[in-house]
């Protein structure tokens, strides 16, 4: 059964909550996928192969998906309901991410020099999409849409076919919906490892993004800057602010739709109602029963789930800034009036008919989010996250002139004579 604490008492929950990271062996983990990268690194297609045969239990003979796959899956193997509806997802991700597109710029506002900024693609991403107790074709969608806004050449995804040697035919047709141009029959950090070195099969791209378990993360990590990655990402979080005026039977309902992803994944209630508490704490019991994920909800509501009570909605904010989550409810009256309180949080759900599943599939905004306090720093998956910046500089003789003796003074300043000659020399009489 969650827990429910009280703020006003024990502010000490908070420290509780803020420590209660997920411990893994680490050690372990490093050990294991250090092996995995120098061996794919080494022996490409022929490791990958014998990694899906031992992690998968599958033997295969050829990774990629083949276009009769992608074709079967879209037209043949969902449901017409269910391809329209992907098709309604991708269009709303694509309507709100082309507004973050940018614009390379020049300023030629001063004479004899120009000054901007060239906006490019990062030509060759690839997109790790999990599989495991589930498959997610709302992660193809939104990790493959921005990229493909930004204008990307290649896009290359990877995922872990099941027992029978197949990719889930959702995956496969977001992955036709979405205009992914390879698709390769692998998971686990061997995925990355083939993303980050090539294999005979698998090209190399210059930047990862997508979701995966410990051993992606940790692979993530160890090729990050060789090539670039999204994030870090840790297991899923939401964390709802509920007044006296919340529905329970709604908050139970959020919470367990956290909970259901992974047993470590954290699901916690901060309500200013003792009364709303004890109800959602008694509806979530009842609800549990019904999900066929019950075993892993339940693992995670009790672990990590908690309902706190605290003395008024700014110490919720307050706690909600301190927690950062992934994914923020405000289940209160006028949430528009708490929002400007809010600093910290991947997405923010606003109103108890704008429940956290809404921007999983179908709002528009990036379900691919900070996580583990990251929201203090970083930001949803955009377009921004596949492009590159270059700056432009164009000074002709009498413009570089005029700051010629500023520049030779800080480079001095510095030490750096050769900095300091390479203006100067530009101005010696011939």
């Amino acid at each position: 059964m969650i827990k429910i604490v009280s703020y006003k008492d024990n502010k000490f929950i908070l420290d509780e909550i803020l420590n209660n990271t997920t411990q893994f062996e680490y050690d372990e983990v490093n050990k294991a996928v250090i092996e995995i990268l120098k061996n794919i690194k080494e022996n490409g297609d022929k490791a990958v192969l014998e990694y899906n045969e031992k992690f998968d239990g599958v033997k295969l003979n050829s990774l990629q998906v083949t276009k009769q796959e992608i074709d079967e899956a879209y037209f043949d193997n969902i449901s017409l309901e269910l391809r329209n509806s992907l098709e309604l997802a991708h269009k709303k991700i694509k309507e709100f991410h082309e507004k973050q597109k940018r614009n390379s710029f020049i300023d030629t506002n001063t004479p004899n020099k120009i000054v901007g900024q060239l906006i490019n693609p990062i030509e060759k991403v690839g997109i790790y999409v999990p599989g495991g107790t589930a498959s997610y074709p709302s992660t193809v969608l939104m990790n493959a849409v921005p990229a493909k806004i930004a204008g990307c050449k290649e896009i290359i995804m990877v995922t872990p076919p099941g027992k029978n040697g197949k990719v889930p035919a959702n995956i496969l047709a977001a992955a036709k919906i979405a205009g992914i141009d390879k698709i390769f029959k692998v998971g686990g950090a061997q995925a990355i490892g083939a993303l980050s070195f090539g294999t005979e099969t698998i090209p190399n791209v210059y930047k990862i993004v997508g979701p995966g378990n410990i051993y992606v993360a940790m692979a993530k990590k160890m090729v990050y800057g060789q090539i670039d990655i999204d994030m870090i990402a840790g297991p899923s979080e939401v964390l709802i602010i509920a007044d006296k005026t919340a529905n329970y039977r709604y908050l139970a309902a959020d919470l367990l739709s956290q909970a259901e992803h992974d047993k470590f994944a954290t699901s916690i209630l901060v309500t200013t109602s003792e009364e709303l508490a004890k109800k959602v704490q008694k509806e979530i019991e009842i609800q549990l029963n019904q999900l066929p994920r019950k075993e892993i909800a339940e693992t995670s509501i009790n672990n990590q789930g908690r309902i706190i009570i605290v003395n008024d909605i700014k110490d919720a904010c307050y706690i909600a800034n301190k927690i950062a989550p992934e994914h923020l409810e405000l289940a209160v009256k006028n949430p528009f009036e708490i929002l400007g309180y809010i600093k910290n949080a991947g997405a923010i759900f606003m109103g108890e008919y704008s429940p956290e599943p809404l921007g999983d599939y179908m709002a528009g905004p990036n379900h691919t989010l900070p996580t583990s306090g990251t929201a203090k720093f970083s930001s949803p998956l955009g377009v921004d996250d596949f492009i590159k910046k270059s700056s432009i500089i164009y000074y002709d003789k009498n413009a570089l002139k005029e700051l010629k003796n500023d520049i030779i003074n800080i480079a001095t300043s510095e030490g750096l004579d050769a900095h300091a000659n390479s203006i100067k020399i530009r101005f010696e009489d011939k």
